[in-house]
């Protein structure tokens, strides 16, 4: 099979400063496959249970050590100043840009009477407006070549998980916009899809106790490198979908989608007709919850911890 590469394709990938991370070993992956790389991460943030920070100068100089081209930035995703700062970056080092893998993010695991707003507003203001400036930001160059590559990474968690209120509505409101994404880059040659990732990472570390089960599973079975080959084929240029959700957790890969049922029509149903139907309604229905379902979430606890770590 012919190896699929990225030679003169430029690629954004935030959260990337991490070690173990999701963005690094994508940022490794693109660039091993001839992508110039921007790796961009806040680098202010220690994980509990992990040693060492965040550092896109870091994994900028192994990519180098490697023979591959990269070139650091630490600007916020959060801010729209600093999303722009993040493309100037690309179009200063390499001229263009043509894939945005959208992987910084936050979490912190608490209950709803938990969390705090201030965290709430947290996630909503890294995990998806970070998304939306950056995709912005680098639309208009996207549209003047008539092409690109948004990959947003969301997580199973965007089905509902316990302790992951403002996580999980993050993520889920990302599906959204990489749907809307895909409609509106169709015309112009941009496509969008998501990934679904599982591994062990800084967020992983810092989100879970250390006795949970979950940090240990996680930390022997599943390192970040086997989520990063979806990511780098949906950021390709052969990629045959747009709007797409891809899980990639372990060497394991699915397809995540949205559905309905059959359900019923009745356009003089009562509340009595749905009562009596209910079966019809949710005939061929799932239990609902997807990726961490079913797992003990006894280990998770609430932590003041912040910053690009999602990788």
């Amino acid at each position: 099979m012919t190896p699929l590469r990225f030679d003169g394709r430029t690629a954004i990938i935030t959260g990337s400063g991490g070690n173990p991370s999701l963005g690094r070993a994508h940022a490794m992956l693109l660039a091993s496959r001839g992508a110039n790389v921007v790796v961009n991460d806040i680098g202010i943030s220690k994980a509990p249970h992990y040693e060492g920070q965040a550092s896109a100068e870091a994994v900028v100089a192994e990519i180098r050590a490697a023979g591959g081209r990269a070139v650091a930035d630490t600007h916020s995703v959060a801010e729209e100043a600093g999303a722009a700062a993040i493309v100037r970056t690309a179009l200063d080092a390499f001229g263009s840009v043509d894939i945005v893998v959208n992987n910084a993010g936050v979490s912190i695991a608490a209950a709803i009477d938990e969390m705090t707003p201030a965290d709430f507003r947290l996630h909503i203001e890294v995990n998806l407006l970070g998304p939306y400036y950056l995709a912005r930001a680098a639309w208009p160059h996207m549209q003047a070549a008539g092409y690109g590559r948004v990959v947003n990474i969301t997580s199973g968690a965007m089905a509902g998980y316990a302790n992951q209120a403002a996580y999980a509505s993050s993520k889920g409101g990302l599906w959204s916009l990489t749907r809307t994404l895909a409609t509106e880059g169709a015309p112009l040659g941009i496509k969008a899809n998501a990934v679904n990732p599982g591994a062990f990472t800084r967020m992983v570390a810092a989100t879970l106790q250390a006795d949970s089960p979950l940090l240990e599973f996680s930390r022997d079975n599943l390192p970040p490198e086997l989520s990063s080959p979806a990511v780098a084929f949906l950021a390709h240029e052969s990629c045959p979908v747009t709007g797409e959700c891809i899980e990639s957790v372990g060497g394991e890969i699915f397809r995540h989608y949205m559905a309905r049922t059959a359900g019923f029509t009745d356009r003089d149903h009562t509340i009595e007709t749905i009562a009596a139907r209910w079966d019809e309604i949710m005939a061929g229905a799932s239990d609902g919850l997807i990726g961490l379902a079913g797992h003990d979430t006894s280990g998770w606890k609430v932590r003041a911890y912040q910053g690009n770590l999602h990788g």
